[in-house]
């Protein structure tokens, strides 16, 4: 079975901050740089299901050249092929620009099932899986918690966490999209040998189609005045939700 996963390089915040110049997002010399954790466990997961029912595990990212160390983590814990996806025009901000790179991708490939992180640690987005599925017309299920594929018939069993400690089991068709939770395995270390390793193995660069437009744009960026003033809000759940809109929409206007 071929399975590709969907990873991120995010930023790690400092002791400092400053913005870029158009403040729509924090300069690239304040932040660190790392594999996106929930990403880490998705990894994983393919590897496993990879050794378990034999085939191939493909990773994918979008981003600019400094994205590449993420991949080349990827391919140290074992994957076989990474992919690198960009566009001079790509808002890498926008998790539905995202999406749509990815689709590109993910299409050309024709696995048997894309993973993502449940999350990215920098946006807590957790939307482009989701909207990933949606471009691809594929079964989308969230927050997987364990996972056992199946494909001879097509299928796979799924473990997924929900509100409150239920957890829910689901069967979907194959291919499908699956966002993984952390907690689901133990990644793997990969050794001193398997980090030089990665960094001889090729590594796709792909010029993908531009994106029209994004999901959603980011204005500005700023750091909140700090204030003591807090109140606290009562009532059932709906009411409590009907005076945060109007707080939202006398701040906001």
């Amino acid at each position: 079975m071929r399975i590709v996963v969907c990873v991120k390089q995010v930023g790690v915040l400092g002791d400092e901050v400053e913005f870029s110049d158009d403040g729509r997002s924090i300069d690239p010399e304040f932040l660190d740089f790392a594999l996106n954790e929930w990403d880490w466990y998705a990894t994983e997961e393919a590897l496993r299901l990879r050794e378990a029912r034999g085939g191939e595990v493909v990773v994918a990212t979008v981003g600019e050249e400094r994205a590449d160390s993420a991949l080349r983590r990827c391919l140290a814990m074992g994957a076989d092929r990474a992919v690198r996806i960009w566009h001079g025009g790509l808002d890498a901000q926008d998790p539905i620009s995202i999406a749509h790179a990815l689709a590109q991708i993910v299409e050309e490939e024709g696995p048997d099932l894309a993973l993502c992180g449940v999350q990215a640690s920098d946006t807590l987005d957790a939307a482009t899986g989701a909207a990933l599925a949606g471009l691809l017309g594929w079964p989308v299920v969230t927050v997987v918690t364990g996972l056992t594929c199946d494909p001879t018939s097509g299928t796979v069993a799924i473990r997924r966490e929900l509100e409150g400690g239920l957890i829910e089991v689901v069967t979907a068709s194959t291919p499908a999209v699956l966002t993984i939770q952390t907690g689901i395995n133990e990644p793997r270390y990969a050794t001193l040998r398997a980090i030089k390793q990665a960094e001889q193995k090729p590594l796709a660069v792909r010029e993908i189609d531009q994106i029209e437009q994004a999901g959603a744009v980011i204005k500005t960026m700023y750091i909140p005045e700090r204030s003591e003033h807090a109140e606290m809000l009562g009532g059932s759940p709906p009411e409590v939700a009907r005076l945060i809109a109007d707080i939202v929409k006398q701040r906001v206007g």
